[in-house]
């Protein structure tokens, strides 16, 4: 770019700016000192204009990452239903099976509450037959 087309900005700058002016432009490919201020005054900028939340990705993006989320969104819904209703055919084919008191059902609804708290939902069924396992070994007399 010529000259001409360059505007003409007065800057006062510390001496130990100036210094590090000094001391990098070279380093960082530049001509002059002038190219270098320009690039780093860009520089920040872009940083700033990043920081702000409206602009951070471009709207392209955006609306690729909303498109997959909303594809991720409507599987979840469709596994979490199809799930619900596994566990509600379940449920009704074991209440047909037996016939549970309502103060049996609180104390294992307590039981399953306690037991996905303590293993944060992750307690596999191998490890919840061996439990119940031992507790059948301790049969009060």
């Amino acid at each position: 770019m010529s000259r001409e087309n360059k505007d003409r900005l007065a800057l006062r700058m510390q001496p130990d700016t100036r210094r590090k002016i000094d001391q990098w432009y070279e380093a960082a490919g530049c001509h002059s000192r002038n190219q270098f201020v320009e690039r780093a005054v860009n520089f920040y900028v872009d940083h700033l204009a990043v920081q702000d939340d409206s602009g951070t990705l471009p709207r392209a993006l955006l609306s690729s990452l909303d498109g997959r989320l909303g594809m991720f969104e409507d599987r979840m819904s469709s596994l979490l239903y199809k799930q619900a209703v596994e566990l509600d055919m379940m449920a009704g084919i074991l209440a047909d099976a037996y016939e549970f008191t309502p103060e049996e059902i609180r104390r294992r609804r307590a039981d399953s509450v306690r037991n996905v708290k303590n293993t944060n939902g992750r307690l596999p069924f191998e490890q919840k037959i061996h439990v119940e396992d031992d507790m059948e070994d301790e049969w009060p007399d």
